[in-house]
């Protein structure tokens, strides 16, 4: 299996930390936030992975290399301007191949076994959902059996780690603009082939400075 670690934004919410710093190189226990990502799909041993950046890109790219230093094998897809997730992940799918495959924000540390996502049938897509944080207390989704859906009552929030087919990027693979993965899921959930579980282990998201102080800080995270 093959995955994806997002790492094309600008990081604004990290703002000043990410004026001259790429989000995904900032640290966290004296690792950069990325470094973290690439470990734990080493221990699920995955080991090719294709990266997607754009602000500040050089400097991810000199600092992963080919990955040789990590014990893994990367690909960068480069983008001229952030094309937003989906449109950054459909750029890459080239590099990513014909079976499902793993997608990871680089601003996420979670300890879940990234081996044992699987797609269930007739699944396009399935992500791994958390309940939801105080920063986000409405949620993204609800959840009935797996079947992911937008009822009104979102008891979810979206980990920021999924399961995906190349089919599901099927119907924009011409789009060359800025996509949303928000407008495909949506599409998925009416037709039916969105799953996700529920994840109750450990899990972070590290969107502002305050996060990534507070949870530099933690002596409880269980990520390698």
């Amino acid at each position: 299996m093959k995955a994806m670690i997002l790492a094309a934004g600008r990081g604004e919410r990290m703002m000043p930390l990410t004026k001259d710093t790429p989000k995904p190189l900032l640290k966290i226990h004296a690792k950069p936030l990325i470094e973290h990502s690439i470990e734990a799909l080493k221990k699920a041993g995955i080991t090719n992975i294709v990266i997607n950046t754009a602000y500040l890109g050089e400097q991810i790219q000199t600092h992963l290399g080919d990955g040789t230093k990590f014990g893994v094998q990367i690909q960068h897809s480069i983008e001229q301007n952030a094309l937003e997730t989906a449109g950054g992940i459909i750029q890459a799918l080239p590099l990513l191949g014909d079976n499902p495959f793993i997608v990871i924000n680089s601003d996420v540390l979670c300890d879940v076994d990234l081996s044992t996502l699987a797609l269930p049938d007739n699944s396009l897509a399935h992500l791994l959902l958390i309940d939801n944080p105080e920063h986000n207390p409405n949620g993204d989704f609800s959840l009935t059996g797996n079947q992911i859906n937008l009822a009104n009552t979102q008891t979810y929030t979206f980990s920021g780690i999924g399961l995906y087919h190349p089919d599901f990027f099927q119907s924009h693979l011409h789009n060359d603009k800025k996509l949303p993965l928000s407008v495909l899921l949506k599409e998925a959930i009416n037709n039916g082939q969105l799953t996700g579980e529920r994840y109750l282990g450990y899990w972070q998201d590290i969107g502002t400075p305050k996060r990534l102080e507070l949870t530099d800080n933690s002596v409880n995270i269980n990520v390698k």
